[in-house]
């Protein structure tokens, strides 16, 4: 599957950026391979439409705001958040022409970041547990783009057999390298997942984080895969702090997607540093990093095709690949693949 070219994909709120970002005017983000301009209207709230004047198509995003409209840079014509023409200047009507308008996009802030879907929702923006529960903060950690498709972040994020291997100067033991058991249950967003993962401590005797001295402890995890390509994983210590972690992958294009991850916890600034906990998750994703990006923007979802292999602790990354294939036959749509040829399937025929 290539990410961009499955329009249902679109009909998903993702995150695109801080909404901080915008308090000093319009940016720009490509989404899907689609320009998109981002600004606050007169109320402050988020506002997305194409980076495309309907004019002369200069990009409005190098433009300004005023008075909650976003304002082209070439010849001021003003768009509000619905993507209509509410002034230019080189006329006197009070009214501008209908067909003075821009493509405006569904556009929301949640969490402090701005979410957009480019095409009808068929989904709302996922409800995060813990963001807001008495005790908890709210760290933001990573806004950047990655060079790999979005579905690959995702299974690796459940991907329990990689950790003594990818981490294995973290958290990882590749003396170790029996994945660790885990239980799968589908529900109406995705899927839950629920492990007990033994990990070392050698990062956090570098980057204190965790109350644990031992060399050794276990993390239960409980991840929950939201369609198509955000995840939540709780992790609870021993010692009872849970560290839970939010990581949003939102196409650019199809070998491309903006890294967004932010993490809630139940301990103080006092306790941990929140440039401790970034420094530790950070080491983490470099790691993740330096492996997912040698992989190919496609993720074959049809299993049959056999143009990968796949092993028992797969699981997660398998049903997500059964489930995105169904979601795409419900609104009937096939599976895109790359063009550069048919895939083959080899029969080996075994001679007595």
């Amino acid at each position: 599957m290539l990410q961009t070219k499955q329009p249902v994909l679109r009909k998903f709120y993702y995150p695109v950026m801080p909404v901080s970002m915008l308090a000093d005017g319009p940016k720009h983000v490509t989404l899907f391979g689609e320009p998109v301009a981002l600004w606050l209207d007169a109320d402050g709230n988020p506002s997305a439409a194409v980076d495309r004047c309907c004019h002369r198509t200069a990009k409005l995003s190098k433009g300004r705001v005023t008075d909650g409209c976003i304002v082209c840079p070439y010849h001021g014509w003003q768009f509000n958040r619905d993507g209509k023409c509410t002034y230019f200047p080189q006329s006197e009507l009070e009214d501008p022409p209908k067909v003075y308008k821009i493509k405006a996009y569904r556009c929301e802030e949640r969490y402090g970041h701005v979410w957009v879907a480019l095409d009808e929702p068929w989904a709302g923006i996922p409800e995060f547990k813990r963001f807001g529960e008495p005790g908890f903060r709210q760290i933001e950690e990573f806004y950047h783009p990655i060079q790999c498709s979005a579905l690959r972040l995702m299974e690796n994020s459940f991907d329990n057999a990689h950790i003594a291997f990818v981490h294995h100067n973290t958290f990882g033991d590749n003396k170790d390298p029996v994945p660790a058991a885990m239980r799968i249950e589908k529900n109406e967003t995705g899927f839950d997942m629920y492990s007990e993962v033994p990990v070392t401590n050698k990062l956090n005797s570098v980057v204190k984080v965790i109350d644990v001295e031992e060399a050794v402890t276990v993390r239960k995890t409980h991840s929950r895969w939201f369609l198509p390509f955000i995840r939540q994983t709780d992790i609870t210590y021993p010692t009872g702090l849970v560290h839970s972690i939010v990581t949003c992958a939102t196409p650019i294009d199809d070998a491309s997607c903006m890294l967004t991850q932010f993490v809630f916890r139940n301990d103080t600034e006092e306790d941990v540093p929140a440039e401790k906990v970034i420094a530790f998750d950070r080491a983490v994703v470099t790691e993740d990093m330096a492996v997912l990006e040698s992989t190919e923007p496609n993720v074959p979802l049809d299993l049959k095709l056999r143009l990968e292999t796949h092993m028992f602790s797969d699981k997660p990354g398998i049903l997500m690949r059964e489930m995105l294939l169904d979601l795409l036959k419900e609104h009937g749509e096939e599976e895109v693949l790359p063009r550069f040829g048919t895939p083959q399937v080899y029969k080996i025929e075994l001679k007595a």
